[in-house]
């Protein structure tokens, strides 16, 4: 088969496959009503092989996204309800004494699952909190002298509830910088929140619903997010926006190579969603506040704490070349 037959195939089951992800943020958005831009953005966080963190107050909606993702894009998914007294043993999994066979059997635990819910991550403490970011950083979990690899995709999506609330032990950056991306879900508008009195419980509209896309699909559409051309200007614009993190007086520590690759990632993701081969600075703009909010650190002096806040700052301090 000749190379342009090749690029042709490939070209035809891309489209074919952006399609079930349209109909995929089709159905997410009839359960997630109006933050569209957050499905969007959950979406991209996904197919870029990344973590999502939502932050917000309890009953917003972000554990019906996580459980709607999993459900409508037909991934196997677990639930971690984190909490004061949890264990590293209740994420990862236990070694188990078989008397049958007079040795130990591991038991693996709901880590092993294509999305994982991490809910209400900062409830548990330090060290249970790192044996899942350990296991989002490595792809595998080590047991009884063993490496046992995670499945593919591998996507948790943890909740955090505000810091200021009781009982959470904050994340710290360097564990916040193993998410691709942070979003808040927010209030609903009045007629979306009317609506939602009105209308049928989220819980029951998802149970109802099928999934659309598969496991394949979703690690093919990874694959191509790697082939989306960043151009050597639009990298130029990347560095730009990195090297003013560093070097302006209003944040206390810039963004580092990781983030700028994170950054680079999440825009390839965003535009292949909208059928683009190549990114653009739009693109690049509208996945920063994203990915950048949760590792920017501002002077404690610097008014501008919310994250969004921060992106749309920097974005407009430097401008597109």
């Amino acid at each position: 088969m000749h190379s342009t037959d090749v690029k042709t195939l490939r070209s035809a089951e891309l489209h074919d496959d952006l399609q079930l992800v349209d109909r995929a943020l089709q159905d997410l958005n009839q359960i997630i009503l109006g933050k569209a831009i957050q499905v969007r953005l959950s979406m991209a966080c996904l197919l870029a092989g990344g973590h999502l963190l939502i932050e917000d107050i309890p009953g917003v909606g972000k554990t019906t996204l996580a459980h709607a993702l999993a459900r409508i894009l037909g991934l196997s998914y677990q639930r971690i309800q984190f909490t004061s007294d949890l264990l590293p043993a209740d994420i990862t999994g236990v070694s188990v004494y078989d008397r049958e066979r007079s040795t130990f059997r591991f038991h693996p635990g709901p880590v092993f699952s294509q999305l994982v819910l991490a809910d209400e991550v900062n409830r548990a403490t330090p060290k249970t909190q790192s044996a899942l970011l350990e296991a989002m950083e490595e792809g595998q979990v080590s047991a009884d002298g063993e490496t046992l690899p995670l499945p593919r995709p591998f996507f948790v999506v943890a909740t955090q509830n505000p810091t200021y609330q009781i009982g959470t032990f904050p994340l710290p950056e360097s564990q916040l910088d193993r998410f691709l991306m942070r979003i808040r879900i927010g209030y609903p508008g009045p007629a979306l929140e009317r609506e939602l009195l009105k209308g049928q419980d989220r819980r029951s509209l998802l149970l109802a619903t099928e999934p659309v896309t598969n496991v394949d699909t979703l690690l093919r559409l990874q694959e191509h997010v790697t082939e989306v051309f960043t151009s050597e200007a639009l990298l130029d614009y990347v560095q730009a926006l990195v090297r003013h993190t560093r070097e302006d007086a209003d944040y206390e520590v810039g963004l580092s190579p990781r983030a700028a690759l994170s950054l680079v990632h999440a825009a390839q993701a965003w535009a292949m969603l909208h059928r683009r081969k190549a990114v653009l600075p739009e693109d690049i703009q509208a996945v920063l506040p994203a990915v950048v909010g949760h590792r920017l650190k501002p002077r404690q002096e610097l008014t501008l704490q919310d994250a969004e806040a921060l992106g749309e700052r920097l974005l407009e301090a430097v401008p597109v070349p």
